[in-house]
Parts: structure tokens; C-alpha cells; sequence
């Protein structure tokens, strides 16, 4: 004769061995969030409030801020942030609704290769990147003043 188990009996949680990248996960999203806010305000606060607002954004501008370290870090980690903070949370919205194993390790490859190659693009992108680049004689003069240098 077997046995059969009570449906209404409570299970038993298993814990494997090794980190619990879910908790550790779940602790990033809400660390990332707060600093996420603060930096995207800062962000929005000096790019639209400070000097002529949004009339003042132009290439000048863009190229005003990233000659400053302290404004390149600061975009760095904004991005560096965001984009590991929405991947984890698409990656977490797989888990929840991919049934298929295969598939479900698929998507989250792809997830997190697409937000590897972002990160290392936007990083490559504000750390080289030349006010100078393709300066002719009709370009601006503010633009020949700082090249010529």
C-alpha cells in the first residue's frame, strides 16, 4: 500500500546551497530605484531648470557637460544603473511568465547580453567622446576657440 500525501498538508521549502541571487536582486532594485531618482532629477533639474532650460540644450551644451569629469561619472552610473535595474526588472517579469525552460534561459541570455553591449556603448560613448571631431572653418566659434588649444 502507498502512501498519499495530504494536498492540504503544508509544504516544506527547500533552501539550496550557494547565494540567493533573488533576495540579492530583489535588495538591488530598491537600492538602484532611490539612487536612480535622485540622479534622474539632478539630470532633469540642471539640463532643464538651470540657465536657458530646454532652449539651451544644443551640442554646446552636451559638450559643456562632458568635458567635466564629475558630469561623465554622473552619467556613467545613471546608465550603468538604469540599465542593470531594467534588465533585472525584465528579467524578472520572464521568470514570472515564460513557462518553457529553454525558451525562459533564452530571453534572459538576450537580456542581459543586450544590457551588457548598452552599457559598454553609452560608457564608450561618454568617456571618448571629442567636441572636435569633424571641425571645419564654418563651425562654430566656440568650437574652434576650445579645438584649436
Amino acid at each position: 500500500m502507498t502512501a498519499i500525501a495530504d494536498p492540504r498538508a503544508p509544504r516544506v521549502a527547500v533552501r539550496r546551497k550557494g547565494p540567493n541571487l533573488e533576495k540579492w536582486g530583489w535588495i538591488y532594485m530598491r537600492v538602484s530605484g532611490v539612487f536612480l531618482v535622485i540622479l534622474i532629477f539632478g539630470h532633469l533639474f540642471v539640463n532643464l531648470m538651470l540657465g536657458e532650460g530646454i532652449h539651451g540644450i544644443d551640442f554646446a551644451f552636451v559638450a559643456g557637460k562632458f568635458a567635466t569629469p564629475f558630469w561623465q561619472w554622473w552619467d556613467v552610473i545613471m546608465l550603468w544603473l538604469a540599465l542593470i535595474h531594467g534588465a533585472n526588472g525584465m528579467r524578472t517579469i520572464v521568470n514570472d511568465y515564460v513557462t518553457h525552460e529553454r525558451t525562459r534561459r533564452v530571453l534572459v541570455w538576450a537580456l542581459w547580453l543586450s544590457a551588457g553591449f548598452l552599457i559598454l556603448l553609452g560608457t564608450l560613448v561618454v568617456f571618448t567622446f571629442d567636441p572636435c571631431l569633424g571641425l571645419s572653418e564654418t563651425s562654430a566659434e566656440w568650437l574652434l576657440e576650445t579645438c584649436s588649444s
